[in-house]
């Protein structure tokens, strides 16, 4: 009896690892664009590819709900923000501004691992840099040594929080690291990319998610540098409230932004994203926020995600601003580099 009990639950267990995901289908992303007034959706996935693939993609526990803020925590004002003359253009876009820094306009992919907070804190900081720096400093910083070193983060591939990433770039520092097999920087990423393949497939698609990597004290990508010199660090490590959000990325560069992640939004294409009202929630996710508009009369932040070039709007997406749309105007995270 016992033995059958066990393998009624390996088969429960493979049953729900392999589920599909109901909402890629056509019928699905149909009932969305019916419905849906500010944004499109359509196919960025193969409609066969298991729920399991997408929830590996979501990792970030830094969605804030208002009852558990720390406004402690929270950064409203900075002696710089006064050199804006309280002027906030209606439509920001960090690519424009700083176009020697090219960091900023590169799409991350973060493989087959929740890295998601990893990548978007590891690549504001890197954009920040560079904009603090005048362009001296244009590279990537390693997502890698983020993801799996700073145990104190969260889980490495099983997500994290992205405050607590700013919080060790305070203390420890960041090494540089490229993208994969790039060779660039100290410790360039090691998990592999999930392009889609000549039929359309992702390449990661049915893999089991990557194993979190062994911490490495050493640089393997450019040998040259010093492992323990190439850290850069910030000052400091902060959530943003609402009205300090634009002032902070128009003085400082991009930052982190977490939000709630229901079914409808994988198959986001274009147009500002709403949530579909019977959408059901998937998990956390980090992106990078580079900018903020409007669209025929709704206001958006402007996001980098970390799915690759062939997801979304070539990567990016616009999700509606101020009305705390899946509790994204409550959970971005910053913090200034040292450049000395």
């Amino acid at each position: 009896m016992a033995r059958v009990l066990i393998l009624l639950s390996v088969i429960l267990f493979s049953v729900y690892m392999t589920e599909q995901a109901y909402f890629l289908e056509k019928d699905y992303i149909n009932k969305i664009n019916e419905k849906a007034s500010t944004w499109t959706a359509g196919f960025n996935f193969d409609p066969s590819t298991p729920k399991e693939d997408i929830l590996k993609l979501l990792g970030s526990k830094g969605v804030q709900t208002p009852s558990k803020i720390n406004l402690k925590m929270y950064k409203s004002e900075d002696e710089n923000y006064d050199n804006l003359f309280g002027r906030i253009p209606k439509k920001f876009d960090a690519r424009k501004k700083w176009r020697h820094c090219t960091t900023i306009g590169k799409v991350r992919d973060q493989g087959n691992c929740g890295s998601c907070w990893a990548l978007s804190t590891s690549s504001a900081f890197a954009d920040r840099l560079c904009v603090a720096t005048n362009g001296d400093f244009n590279q990537l910083l390693s997502a890698e040594e983020l993801t799996f070193c700073c145990h104190k983060c969260g889980y490495g591939c099983n997500g994290g929080y992205p405050i607590k990433a700013w919080e060790r770039f305070k203390k420890h520092g960041l090494v540089t690291g490229g993208e994969y097999k790039s060779g660039e920087g100290c410790e360039p990423y090691r998990v592999p990319p999930c392009p889609y393949d000549e039929y359309g497939n992702n390449t990661c698609s049915g893999k089991p998610m990557e194993q979190n990597h062994r911490c490495t004290r050493m640089c393997y990508g450019d040998q040259d540098l010093d492992f323990d010199d190439d850290h850069r660090y910030t000052r400091d490590s902060y959530y943003l409230t609402y009205g300090s959000i634009q002032k902070d990325v128009m003085t400082y560069g991009p930052i982190e932004a977490s939000f709630d992640v229901y079914d409808d939004f994988p198959s986001y294409k274009s147009g500002v994203y709403v949530r579909s009202e019977n959408a059901s929630y998937l998990g956390g996710h980090a992106v990078k926020l580079i900018g903020w508009g409007e669209e025929y009369g709704t206001p958006y932040w402007l996001m980098m995600n970390s799915w690759n070039e062939q997801w979304g709007d070539q990567g990016l997406f616009k999700i509606r601003r101020g009305t705390n749309e899946c509790g994204i105007d409550n959970s971005t995270t910053g913090g200034v580099p040292v450049t000395n």
